[in-house]
């Protein structure tokens, strides 16, 4: 196999980990709220949108130092121990308490950091200015098949219950803690690229090199040790340095945009379509199918925009932004005539309100598919500027984009235990808009020739 052969496997088998394990975890967010309200239990009192919160501000203060991490550890061990920490989180639903939910949110909000910080650094490193956008599409795409399995399980799983009983969630948890695990274990199929020790130059990710012993008379600077602990600040300082670069202020609108419509499509649709009563006996189930259709939008658009961008990006990324905003807005819209205003907080028995027309299962997956289909637009295009600009310095700048999302998520996770679903949607379509203008310019410098790599190899 030929080193872009190579490359394109990695990038494959990259997808693939994750695909697993984020068919569980994603399927396990888009469920908790929905199965906490059902527990009959004097030992548990917590709130998903509450853990939700947790993970991702825990993720976003962590995210500055993942890259610390990664430049010690290497990509493929953090993947793996972060994958493990996913794991944990989705296992505690066996048996849940409070303490163990908790802290398990706890956990998975650091794994998260270096998770996808080790994900940039591993897409970069296989991937050039040609075939960056075709890698972020092809990732994104394979990734978004794990809103496809987990959901399709639930839907059959829980086909007519009205009530989910011990023994549902149990299987459901079980099932969905292995799978992680086969995940975890996927990410020892990758190998580096035959260019390894340009990558690692590039990257700043010399970490089997500082574990070894040093050959210089330089006891003091060259023992491994402190070379672990000067890489480990060099690759902080990277992140800070690159969170006020023009580019990364640019996106960052577009980012946290990403960040709050995540948390509204990955946990509180669902909940939603689940309280609507007028939806029928198999509204539980319907937050599977919802998952399905926000899966075959994400797959649609990754695909379809990672193929397009194989050439190198002819298409442009503005364009496909601006697709993005307009399938967003459409759906909140129906979003917003279709479920009540009050189904986010809405108890177990759900909601008997109506919106302004009768609840339609229809209009209710249309808009979930339009919800996967606008944020593999913003999504892909993110990865690929991102991983295109800050190509030299990649793992601190995922470091940073994902430090800018989850903090956001965080935020809406927090308020969405009490603000109703048209104060959410009016966020949504205001910082979507917001951010659309933001990332146009940043292209605009990109392709206008602003933005040049060696201004990034000092950072």
């Amino acid at each position: 196999m030929g080193p872009d052969g190579k490359k394109m496997m990695n990038v494959i088998v990259l997808g693939v980990a994750f695909m697993f394990i984020f068919t569980a975890f994603q399927t396990c967010g888009n469920i908790e709220q929905t199965v906490i309200k059902s527990f009959n239990s004097t030992t548990f009192h917590a709130s998903g949108y509450t853990s939700m919160a947790v993970i991702y501000g825990v993720f976003s203060a962590s995210n500055l130092l993942a890259p610390s991490v990664v430049a010690v550890a290497g990509a493929q061990l953090s993947m793996f121990f972060s994958g493990l920490l996913y794991s944990a989180y989705i296992a505690v639903f066996v048996y849940p308490y409070t303490w163990s939910f908790y802290t398990a949110s706890v956990l998975v909000g650091l794994g998260a950091a270096v998770l996808w910080t080790a994900q940039g650094n591993v897409l970069a490193l296989n991937s050039d200015p040609r075939t960056i956008g075709r890698n972020s599409g092809v990732f994104w795409a394979l990734l978004q098949f794990s809103l496809l399995f987990g959901n399709l399980f639930i839907f059959f799983a829980w086909r007519g219950h009205e009530h989910i009983t011990d023994k549902d969630r149990q299987t459901v948890f079980i099932s969905l803690t292995v799978i992680s695990l086969v995940g975890c274990f996927l990410f020892f199929l990758i190998r580096k690229p035959d260019n390894e020790v340009e990558a690692e130059a590039a990257s700043g990710d010399q970490s089997e090199a500082l574990l070894l012993p040093s050959d210089s008379g330089d006891s003091a600077l060259g023992s491994p040790l402190s070379r672990v602990c000067s890489q480990a600040l060099d690759a902080f300082v990277r992140a800070c340095k690159m969170f006020v670069t023009k580019e990364m202020l640019l996106l960052s609108l577009s980012i946290a945009y990403t960040g709050v419509e995540l948390t509204f499509y990955s946990g509180v649709y669902g909940t939603c379509i689940g309280a609507m009563t007028g939806l029928g006996r198999d509204a539980k189930s319907l937050i599977g199918l919802s998952g399905i259709c926000v899966g075959l939008g994400e797959i649609l658009g990754g695909g379809t925009f990672g193929a397009l961008n194989k050439g190198g990006g002819r298409l442009g990324r503005n364009p496909v932004v601006l697709l993005g905003l307009l399938a967003h807005y459409v759906a909140f819209y129906l979003i917003f005539i279709n479920i009540a205003d009050d189904a986010p907080l809405a108890p177990e028995e759900g909601t008997e309100l109506i919106a302004f027309i009768r609840p339609s299962v229809g209009v209710a997956l249309l808009c979930s598919f339009l919800l996967g289909l606008g944020d593999s637009c913003f999504n892909t295009q993110l990865l690929s500027i991102i991983g295109f600009t800050f190509r030299d310095n990649s793992a601190p700048a995922f470091a940073v984009f994902k430090f800018i999302q989850s903090i956001l998520a965080a935020l809406a996770f927090f308020y969405s235990n009490f603000l109703l679903l048209h104060w959410q949607l009016l966020i949504m379509v205001v910082l979507g808009f917001a951010g659309s203008l933001t990332f146009f310019v940043a292209e605009w410098r990109v392709q206008a020739g602003a933005v040049e790599d060696p201004r990034y190899d000092s950072i």
